[in-house]
């Protein structure tokens, strides 16, 4: 009698430590995970890339270089979790919520920075930005009060060198194919320091600073398209979004506690870790949830509660041809596992086919469903499983009706 007991003391201790965990840091997990684009506002632009001298060729290499340089100037715009993803063999997807100016990002994005120091006819070119030193652009002023660029170059012997050759003369210096200034040489420079100036206010030369600390792009980043999402629609499409999972959710829980009774309370409880330990592993991994990703999540609900119902199906026809509960709940909860592991399996296949060839969207629906189908297997099948032997193991709820089997179903062994 005491281990009965013992068995419905720790199955209320599990679900007491449940709800409580939910209840005291849920809404602390959900604050801490990443809004995307389309749930936070933001702006997305597809990059076609071209070569950016005559001859070039644009090799997977040359994509991932280039979305790095992309990746360092999204640093400049300051905004956090940005989503770059090379997308088959010529285009790269920025994705990035939060940004308020689509026209300044698609200018600091898209822009070469391609900074040359060149020979007084403009043509010839003697050094070019590669040639900086690490972070050696600063924004500055000169004597006069007025805003410049101070740049160090790697090699002080070589700008020594040029400084000495073309003594006197200018040294166009050019953004591009933009000149910017054309500095006329006074004295030899052996210290490997210069100055741009270029007529700059404060803000144009902290951006030409952090454009050339940043790193040229190795290709031309033509735009192919581009939108931006306010962020009072990305907050009205959350707010529909989880109004839609509650309603779900709550129909779920209704039917599974009327149809199954006792195994559909476990069910519930299964399936609130199931949200929760899902919240939990996009926070600590870093996921950046979008609508995709709440569709997804929503189906891994679906997918969990059916993976509950299989067990529960299996059971209930047990009882039906005369078992025990506790026989009933034995090789019920046995041969519903390879159904379920089958099902999920290939849907896990699936989701994997559709992140390695799919887009961003495409791809955070993907991570999000298999994710909900890893947790699910915590839940649904191993957590689900340990409650409901607990009660039945209490031998409290002996009687089939507790799950959902009436007595003329039950036929003689």
């Amino acid at each position: 009698m005491r281990v009965r007991k013992g068995k419905m003391v720790i199955f209320s201790l599990l679900v007491i430590s449940i709800l409580v965990t939910v209840a005291l840091t849920g809404q602390q997990v959900a604050n801490r995970i990443t809004l995307g684009l389309d749930l936070q506002g933001g702006f997305e632009v597809l990059y076609e890339a071209e070569p950016l001298e005559k001859g070039q060729k644009i090799t997977a290499s040359t994509l991932n270089d280039a979305a790095q340089a992309v990746s360092r100037r999204i640093d400049v715009l300051g905004v956090s979790e940005p989503q770059i993803t090379v997308e088959g063999e010529d285009r790269i997807r920025v994705q990035l919520a939060g940004v308020t100016d689509p026209d300044k990002a698609r200018d600091i994005l898209g822009k070469p920075a391609v900074l040359t120091f060149r020979a007084p006819d403009g043509k010839k070119v003697l050094m070019r930005g590669t040639d900086l030193k690490e972070g050696g652009a600063k924004q500055d002023y000169n004597e006069n009060g007025q805003p410049i660029v101070s740049v160090k170059f790697k090699d002080p012997k070589l700008f020594a060198k040029y400084t000495k050759e073309y003594l006197g003369q200018p040294m166009p210096i050019y953004l591009d194919q933009q000149e910017l200034s054309s500095p006329v040489i006074q004295d030899v420079i052996a210290g490997g320091n210069a100055q741009i100036s270029g007529n700059f206010t404060t803000e144009e030369a902290k951006e030409l600073a952090n454009l050339l600390n940043a790193g040229a792009l190795p290709v031309k980043l033509k735009e192919k398209q581009s939108f931006a999402v306010d962020s009072t629609l990305g907050k009205e499409s959350l707010m529909k979004s989880l109004e839609a999972g509650v309603y779900a959710l709550l129909i779920i829980f209704i039917f599974m506690i009327g149809y199954y009774r006792l195994p559909g309370l476990v069910a519930v409880i299964t399936l609130v870790t199931y949200g929760y330990l899902v919240l939990l592993v996009f926070s600590l991994l870093h996921v950046t949830l979008t609508l995709p990703g709440i569709a997804a999540f929503i189906l891994g609900v679906g997918m969990a509660v059916d993976a509950n119902i299989l067990m529960y199906e299996r059971i209930k026809d047990e009882m039906r041809h005369g078992k025990s509960v506790p026989s009933a709940f034995k090789s019920g909860s046995r041969r519903s596992f390879l159904t379920i592991f089958d099902a999920n399996i290939t849907t896990v296949i699936a989701a994997a086919v559709l992140f390695y060839f799919g887009t961003a969207g495409v791809r955070g629906f993907s991570v999000s469903l298999i994710t909900g189908i890893l947790v699910s297997f915590l839940t649904a099948v191993a957590l689900s499983r340990i409650l409901l032997n607990l009660l039945v193991k209490s031998n409290l709820f002996r009687h089939p009706k507790w799950f959902g089997v009436k007595e003329g179903e039950i036929g003689e062994l």
